[in-house]
């Protein structure tokens, strides 16, 4: 089914099909299971929403490419999503044609609300078919949908597919080869869009229904029952707190064994070129400039692969729109909709990813706000600062006999980051003046069990993602940090480690007098100034600078032991206080200006956030002195 790697010129005659249908209605796991990992992500031109194509092979030996469209509801647009699927399958957007075939993806269990679109789509007068997705579910739930009617009453090609199974595909490969030679179609996509009332199309979905479909033996969907429990007013907050702190947990606990393997290679290696290189500059460069920094980061991937393993099982489960339902009535109380909770969570991975994401969210102003804090929610960057210090200062000990003293810690931390954008977020929505809040309408899928192939190839995606910026954005950063630190060099007679004479040196003792009134001392005042182009390039900046730092020739074998003994708790405890809302990476705010359209926005936001972070950090350093001492 897979087809190898075509050149330009070869997959630009490849037959283009479209693959278009509501949100969770199976689109992407069929279009997973088509193209395997032959996909590539880019953004539609002019505009940051994401464009997944891929390619595929089909039995008769034909070659397809396949456009992952973003999910809609209608071609009448109410978000910038729905703007680009109804532009591309239309046709409208310059330089595109419209899609050779288009595959119209609908929930065998929810026909009710897929059927409209279909409708819609069938008047453009492009060559379709149906893939009706999730028809297991369906006879599980005696749910009976006749696909020889359907296919009559609507005209065109139905097939059965299940796309969270193997083989499950196959059906809709078949049709595919079918369908060719394509007869040519005069479409007339501008007066097709909006050319029949809603009324009318509801009528005829309901006609439809009404002939190919019967759920009289219904067995009572096991979604609602397990709805009665995990959407309980009371019983529901709970459960989301619960698998929040476990997954905390979880982060610490299991990621021990992975994280010292890694160590132990790092310090190896560091070992090995040190007992073999000859002093000089090239051994200084990579044992304490590249491996003193680049390894300090690459430890934290097995955390960073264990968050995101249960977000992707939440997501491919059903759960996350749960979790928006559920505090829909706590971010109204700050003038948000529960429907900013998907962009916000979607921050936890990168704020980037999140800010695009608000396209799906109709309210302007509830558009920019949540643009604006989402960069505090804690995104994986900071997990890598948060896990060093945490290691170094907080000890490893269970509280009430089960639970981490450390995964505690970083429990705490995710939820500051939350409540700090609650807050901010009730400021801005007053200061605007817009205090009403937008009902929340929301589709919530049915349960299923996590497709183990999604799940693979999230965390492939997010690790590929992490060691790429560990083999660019972070390396390139370490040698020219390096490259500061090592010059001009130490004076004659010089009583500090040469860094301290450094061009970097220089620049951290210069902004120590900035820092100074929150414990910060020039080494990490060094870190902080990388850190603005990656958040986690601060762990690599401090491997480096300690690891030049040090009197003697070893480089230690972590970084933790080494701050642990350099700096005071309340140094700490402020720099935790600081990446809480620490001003944003170069890379998110320039998301910013291409999202809203000004320059005005990302400034508002690195200077909010700017002085939120000195603020938390003094008021933290001067208690915590208070408490324990300097």
């Amino acid at each position: 089914m897979g087809a190898p790697e075509k050149p330009v010129a070869v997959v630009a005659q490849m037959p283009m099909v479209a693959l278009l249908g509501n949100p969770n209605c199976g689109k992407t796991a069929l279009f997973n299971r088509l193209t395997g990992s032959r996909q590539k992500v880019a953004n539609y031109a002019g505009v940051t929403i994401e464009r997944k194509e891929g390619a595929f092979t089909s039995p008769a030996g034909r070659p397809f490419r396949v456009l992952d469209l973003p999910g809609a509801y209608s071609l009448s647009a109410h978000t910038p999503d729905e703007a680009i699927t109804r532009d591309v399958v239309a046709g409208l957007r310059a330089g595109e044609q419209s899609p050779d075939v288009v595959v119209c993806v609908v929930d065998a269990t929810n026909l009710r609300l897929n059927l409209r679109l279909v409708l819609e789509i069938k008047r453009l007068g492009l060559p379709m078919l149906l893939a009706l997705n999730m028809v297991d579910v369906a006879k599980k739930r005696g749910i009976v949908v006749d696909a020889d009617k359907l296919a009559q009453e609507l005209g065109m090609t139905v097939v059965e597919t299940v796309a969270v199974q193997g083989g499950g595909e196959k059906s809709l490969l078949r049709a595919l080869d079918d369908m060719w030679p394509l007869h040519q179609v005069a479409a007339n996509p501008l007066a097709a869009i909006d050319a029949v009332p809603v009324e009318e199309t509801q009528r005829e979905v309901r006609r439809i229904l009404a002939a190919v479909t019967n759920d009289k033996n219904d067995s009572g969907n096991l979604t609602e029952k397990i709805d009665d429990v995990v959407l309980h007013p009371v019983l529901g907050p709970i459960i989301l707190t619960v698998l929040m702190f476990l997954v905390f947990q979880a982060v610490f606990s299991w990621a021990n064994t992975p994280m010292e393997m890694i160590k132990d290679g790092v310090a190896g290696v560091g070992s090995l070129l040190s007992e073999h290189m000859p002093a000089g500059l090239l051994r200084s460069l990579l044992v304490e400039g590249i491996l003193g920094g680049v390894g300090s980061v690459l430890v934290f991937l097995p955390q960073i692969l264990i968050l995101f393993f249960f977000i992707l099982i939440l997501e491919d489960c059903g759960y996350l729109p749960r979790a928006a339902f559920l505090l829909d009535r706590l971010m109204g109380g700050v003038g948000l909709s529960g429907r900013a909770f998907i962009p916000l969570l979607s921050s936890f991975a990168c704020a980037i990813p999140g800010i695009m994401a608000a396209r799906t969210i109709q309210n302007p102003r509830d558009r920019l706000v949540t643009i604006m804090i989402a960069p505090l929610m804690t995104c994986s960057a900071r997990l890598p600062v948060y896990a060093l210090i945490i290691a170094a200062f907080i000890p490893e000990r269970q509280v009430a006999g089960f639970m981490s003293l450390q995964g505690l810690v970083l429990f705490v931390l995710y939820f500051a980051g939350i409540g700090s954008a609650m807050a901010v977020a009730w400021f801005m929505k007053r200061s605007m003046g817009s205090q009403h809040r937008n009902s929340l309408l929301l589709e919530l899928p049915s349960y299923h069990w996590p497709h183990l192939q999604n799940l693979a190839l999230g965390l492939w995606e997010r690790a590929r993602i992490f060691l790429s910026r560990v083999g660019t954005i972070i390396l390139t950063l370490m040698v020219l940090l390096w490259f500061l630190s090592s010059f001009p060099g130490a004076p004659e007679g010089a009583t500090h480690p040469p860094i301290y004479y450094s061009l970097a040196g220089m620049l951290g003792r210069g902004l120590e007098v900035i820092f100074a009134p929150i414990g910060f001392n020039w080494q990490i005042c060094i870190a902080l100034v990388p850190g603005l182009a990656a958040r986690e390039v601060a762990v690599g900046a401090l491997g480096t600078v300690y690891a030049l730092s040090q009197t003697g020739d070893a480089l230690a074998a972590s970084l933790e032991p080494i701050i642990a003994a350099s700096w005071a708790l309340p140094t700490a405890l402020s720099l935790l206080a600081w990446y809480v809302f620490a001003p944003q990476c170069m890379s998110t705010l320039s998301v910013v200006r291409r999202e809203t359209g000004t320059w005005r926005y990302p400034l508002l936001m690195a200077g909010y956030m700017f002085a939120l972070a000195y603020t938390a950090s003094f008021l933290t350093y001067r208690i915590a002195v208070y408490f324990v001492g300097a």
